[in-house]
C-alpha cells in the first residue's frame, strides 16, 4: 500500500485482498520501498485500515526515515482500539534503524543510544502482546543501491546481529531476541542465485546462533522483487522479470513475496498493474504448487554448489564487517559504501557494454511502443545525502539516451549503408539496428544498393546527419574505405563501421570512419557521441 491518498488506499487494499493478496505492506513515503509515494503519516492508518480485518492477514509496516517507532505504535494504538487481540496479529513492525541509516547516510543520535530506543521500542510492543517481529534487516537498501549478492547477505547479517546485541544490552536474553527479527532479501532476475541467496541466509542465520550458544530457531524471510532491475522501457518485460524472481524466491524458501507491479519505475500502478503484480504470485502458488515443496533445490548440484560459496563469501564480508566494529561503524565511516560502489562500477561497465544485456532496453528496443497507464508519474529522485546508499535501476542510462532522443524536435536517425548481397549485409545490418535503437536513433535496415551512386542518393534524400557501414569482413576490405570517403564528401558528420576492423583499422580512420560498433564495445559512450552527430546536446 503506496497510494499517498487515504481514500484511495483504503479502496486500494480491499481490492488487492478481495483480489488474493494474504497480506498487505504499509509502505510510507519515507520508505526506501515508497519510490516517491507512499502513505504519508502513521497517525492516518484509522483511515486507510478502517475496514481491513486485520486478524485475517499478515500486515507489513514499511516506516524509514526513523520514523519506525512512530508508525509501529500508531498501528499498535489502531489495534487495540478496534479490538483486535494483539496475539492473534500477524504483524511484522519493520524496525530498522541501521537501514534507515543506511538509506539517509546519517543517524539522528549516537548509535549506543539509538540502539537502546530500538530495544525499548521492541519491549513496547511485547508489553502490549504483540508477538513480532519487531526488527527488520532489509537488504533492499543495499541490493538498490548496487551490491553484490554476498554483500547484501552480509549487511542483512551484521544488521540483524547489531539488533540481537541491542537486545541483549538491554538484558533481553538472546533465546528471546532471535525470534524477534526477520531478515528481507531482494529477489532479482537470476534464478540460481537468487534460490541460492534465500538459501544462504537460512545457513548463515543458523551459524550466528550457534556462535551465541542459543538453540537455532527458524527465521522469517520475506523477498521482494528488484527495484534495480525494473525498466521504463517496454516495462513489459518487467512482468517475467517478477515471475522468475517471484519463482526463485518461492524455491529458495522465502516465507512471503511482495511483487512489485510492473509500472513501478513508471509511476504510481494502476489496478491492473497490482492485479498482474498480485496474479504473478497466484499462479505460482496454485498452479504451479511452489509453496507444496520444502527446498527443490536441495541435491542439485548448481544450487547447492552456489548455496554454499555465496554463504561462505557472505561470512566472510560479515566477519571483516564485526572486525571493523560493526554495521554502524561501517556505515559510519563509508566503509560499506566504498566496497558497494566498487561492485557497482564492474556492474556498470557491463551494463553499458551491453555484456549485462537489459531487454527491451539496451537489447531489442522498442521505439514506439505507447506506455501504460499509472495513477501518478514517477518525479525525478532527489539527488542522495551525502553518505547515503543511493538507489538505481541499471537501465537509467540508456534510458537517460533515449529521453534525450525522444525530446528532440526531429526524431534522430541513422543511415545504415548495406554494401554488397544481401547475404553480406544482413546480421551486421540487424545488429546495427539494434544498437543504435538502443539510444533512440531510429535505423531502417535497407534491401541493398546496385552501387555507390544509388547508395549515396539514397543517403541524402534520408536526411540522416551520419551513416553507418554494414557488410561482411570480406566487402569491408574492397569497399569500406571508399564508401566512407564518399559518405564524408557527401555531408555525413559521422560515419560508422559496423564490426572490428582489425588490420584494416587505419586504412578506415584515415578514410573518414569515425567509430566501431561491436558486440563488446562501450555502447554508452558511442552512442552518447552518435546523438552528438546527430545534433542532439
Amino acid at each position: 500500500m503506496d497510494q499517498p491518498d487515504l481514500a484511495g488506499a483504503s479502496a486500494q487494499a480491499l481490492e488487492d485482498l478481495d483480489g488474493g493478496a494474504s497480506g498487505l505492506s504499509l509502505v510510507f513515503a519515507p520508505s526506501p520501498h515508497a519510490h516517491g509515494f507512499g502513505l504519508p503519516d502513521g497517525a492516518d492508518l484509522g483511515v486507510v485500515l478502517k475496514d481491513i480485518l486485520l486478524d485475517l492477514i499478515e500486515t507489513r509496516l514499511e516506516s524509514g526515515a526513523f520514523q519506525g517507532r512512530e508508525d509501529a505504535l500508531a498501528f499498535a494504538d489502531h489495534a487495540e482500539a478496534r479490538g483486535f487481540d494483539p496475539k492473534g496479529l500477524s504483524v511484522s513492525f519493520g524496525l530498522d534503524p541501521l537501514g534507515d541509516f543506511a538509506a539517509a547516510g546519517t543517524l539522528p543520535m549516537a548509535w549506543p543510544l539509538l540502539a537502546k530506543r530500538f530495544a525499548e521500542s521492541s519491549a513496547i510492543l511485547a508489553a502490549r502482546g504483540f508477538s513480532g517481529p519487531f526488527a527488520r534487516a532489509d537488504g533492499a537498501i543495499y541490493h538498490a543501491a548496487g551490491a553484490s549478492d554476498a554483500q547484501e547477505l552480509a549487511g542483512v547479517l551484521a544488521t540483524a546481529v547489531a539488533y540481537l546485541k541491542a537486545y541483549a544490552e538491554a538484558g533481553i536474553p538472546l533465546s528471546d531476541a532471535a525470534p524477534r527479527i526477520e531478515a528481507a532479501l531482494v529477489a532479482d532476475v537470476n534464478q540460481i542465485a537468487t534460490v541460492a541467496k534465500f538459501r544462504a541466509i537460512r545457513l548463515l542465520w543458523s551459524a550466528v546462533q550457534r556462535e551465541c550458544g542459543i538453540e537455532a530457531a527458524p527465521l522469517k524471510v520475506h523477498a521482494t522483487t528488484a527495484w534495480r532491475s525494473l525498466t521504463r522501457r517496454d516495462p513489459y518485460v518487467n512482468l517475467l522479470r517478477n515471475t522468475v524472481a517471484a519463482f526463485a524466491a518461492g524455491v529458495g524458501g522465502a516465507d512471503s513475496v511482495t511483487v512489485l507491479p510492473f509500472t513501478q519505475a513508471l509511476g504510481l500502478p494502476d489496478a491492473f498493474a497490482r492485479r498482474l503484480a498480485r496474479n504473478t504470485q497466484v499462479m505460482l502458488m496454485e498452479e504451479s504448487n511452489v509453496h507444496r515443496v520444502a527446498d527443490p533445490g536441495a541435491g542439485a548440484g548448481a544450487v547447492e554448489a552456489h548455496t554454499d560459496g555465496l554463504a561462505e563469501k557472505a561470512w566472510d564480508l560479515f566477519r571483516t564487517i564485526d572486525k571493523r566494529g560493526g554495521m554502524a561503524d561501517v556505515l559510519e565511516d563509508r566503509w560499506l559504501k566504498a566496497e558497494i560502489a566498487e561492485v557497482k562500477a564492474r556492474r556498470d561497465k557491463d551494463v553499458a557494454s551491453r555484456k549485462a544485456p537489459i531487454t527491451g532496453t539496451s537489447e531489442f528496443p522498442i521505439l514506439v511502443q505507447q506506455a501504460p497507464e499509472v495513477l501518478a508519474p514517477l518525479a525525478p529522485a532527489s539527488p542522495a545525502a551525502d553518505g547515503a546508499l543511493a538507489p538505481h535501476r541499471i537501465a537509467e542510462p540508456f534510458e537517460i539516451l533515449r529521453d534525450k532522443a525522444e525530446a528532440a524536435a526531429k526524431a534522430p536517425s541513422v543511415f545504415l549503408a548495406a554494401l554488397g548481397p544481401v547475404a553480406a549485409f544482413t546480421a551486421r545490418a540487424s545488429f546495427a539496428k539494434n544498437f543504435f535503437e538502443a539510444g533512440g536513433i531510429c535505423a531502417t535496415v535497407p534491401d541493398g544498393f546496385a552501387d555507390l551512386d544509388a547508395l549515396l542518393a539514397a543517403f541524402g534524400a534520408s536526411g540522416t546527419p551520419f551513416a553507418c557501414l554494414v557488410s561482411s569482413d570480406e566487402v569491408y576490405g574492397t569497399e569500406a574505405a571508399s564508401t566512407a570517403s564518399a559518405l564524408k564528401a557527401a555531408g555525413a558528420g559521422a560515419v560508422w563501421l559496423a564490426g572490428k576492423p582489425a588490420e584494416l583499422e587505419a586504412a578506415l580512420t584515415a578514410a573518414g570512419v569515425t567509430g566501431f560498433v561491436f558486440a563488446g564495445c562501450d555502447a554508452l559512450e558511442t552512442l552518447a557521441r552518435a546523438q552528438a552527430a546527430a545534433g542532439l546536446g
